[in-house]
């Protein structure tokens, strides 16, 4: 790719969302910085736009709204409404913020420590004397996808179907068009269910945060139904997708480097910093896509409104000029400044809550189950864009 240039070039998603890239992205990571860490694809190409991959100039991307919206033009799963905040910029999206950043506030979080860790110790209970387990079935899923529901005050029993809603969005089968079909009626769906939880939460409210949802106001006024909506469908692929993706990326980078997994058993009070360096090593969301709103030049390449573009976190995360020694894994190293969570307004809703789960979960793992690698016969392939391991089988 050409850095300094509008020339067209092939098309990178060729390589960034294939197999082979969600299983071991550091080498295509590698090559799209070195290569073009700005660089526009053509309009032959697959995903064609702008890809940003270097620490500096994602972060700049992420800061400025102005010039990456994230507005649904960005990128449509089927959603019948913008997904509230993410997908609304500033000035509006800080209003939203401000209505639901106390929900997700650090001393309310911290709150929930003690029914998280007794989850995690049950969840464990569950398979810890077996001597093998589906990570991902049995921990990485369950976790996340309990504490939401609990979280919204929904019922235990609707979470196949979420799982299912959450899987036909974001990793939907079949060619695009197929999985176009999917997407929209997996959001007309969840519109379905939510219009009904949220008659109910009326009706006949319990706690959780749905119940709060239908009586707040922001600028004086009660939430529209769309928007009501939106915050619900977002609610719903964060809180089941990402903290999952987190621990499956974590757990079988750890269960492969038998002496990183010793060192945490060895002193748990590294834990929290091994998450950072973890979500920065492994980034379980490899890039997001945004849409040029404003005329600008980054890495010299013009930028053109409705050009639309790909920010690479994962390749951000492992850019040596931002990360000595990227490539390495340095439970010692502050890697608080990685791009996992997003920068600026648009900064993880959720990043304190999910800290918390994959905290806990990587200390209870570590002190109930120290010795554990991957079964010798499983097939551990990640999920493309959002990287899942359904097949990570662990012995101990």
């Amino acid at each position: 790719m050409d850095t300094t240039s509008d020339v067209a070039v092939v098309d990178p998603s060729t390589v960034l969302l294939s197999q082979a890239a969600a299983d071991d992205p550091h080498g295509v990571y590698a090559a799209l910085r070195s290569a073009c860490p700005v660089g526009r694809a053509d309009d032959g190409a697959v995903m064609p736009g702008v890809y940003v991959s270097s620490y500096e100039d994602v972060a700049w991307a992420l800061r400025h709204p102005e010039v990456f919206s994230s507005a649904p033009d960005a990128l449509s799963i089927g959603q019948e409404q913008p997904m509230i905040p993410v997908q609304v910029d500033p000035p509006l999206h800080t209003r939203y913020r401000a209505l639901l950043n106390p929900v997700f506030k650090p001393r309310r979080i911290a709150e929930l420590e003690p029914d998280v860790r007794s989850l995690v110790r049950e969840l464990i209970d569950g398979f810890v004397g077996r001597g093998w387990c589906n990570f991902h079935d049995e921990l990485a899923t369950p976790l996340p996808s309990t504490v939401f529901l609990r979280l919204l005050g929904l019922p235990a029993s609707d979470l196949p179907q979420f799982l299912q809603w959450r899987d036909d969005t974001i990793r939907p089968a079949g060619d695009a068009d197929e999985a176009a079909r999917t997407r929209e009626a997996a959001g007309k769906a969840i519109n379905d269910y939510f219009t009904t939880a949220l008659v109910d939460a009326r009706e006949r409210p319990t706690p959780g945060l749905l119940a709060e949802l239908v009586d707040a106001e922001m600028d004086g006024r009660v939430l529209t139904e769309e928007e009501l909506l939106g915050i619900c469908h977002l609610m719903l692929l964060g809180g089941l997708d990402t903290v999952t993706a987190s621990l499956d990326c974590m757990v079988a980078y750890l269960a492969t480097h038998p002496e990183r997994r010793r060192a945490l058993v060895g002193d748990p009070s590294l834990v929290p910093a091994a998450v950072e360096e973890l979500l920065r090593h492994q980034t379980p969301v490899m890039l997001v896509p945004r849409i040029v709103r404003e005329p600008a030049v980054l890495g010299g390449v013009a930028l053109q409104p409705g050009d639309p573009a790909l920010l690479v976190l994962g390749a951000a995360n492992s850019d040596d000029g931002a990360f000595p020694a990227a490539g390495d894994v340095d439970f010692g190293r502050n890697a608080a400044r990685h791009v996992a969570f997003g920068v600026g307004h648009h900064f993880c809703l959720g990043a304190h809550l999910a800290r918390l789960e994959l905290r806990v979960a990587l200390e209870e793992l570590h002190r109930r189950i120290p010795d554990y690698e991957l079964a010798p016969d499983a097939d551990v392939h990640f999920s493309v864009g959002i990287r899942q391991a359904p097949g990570l089988e662990l012995v101990w």
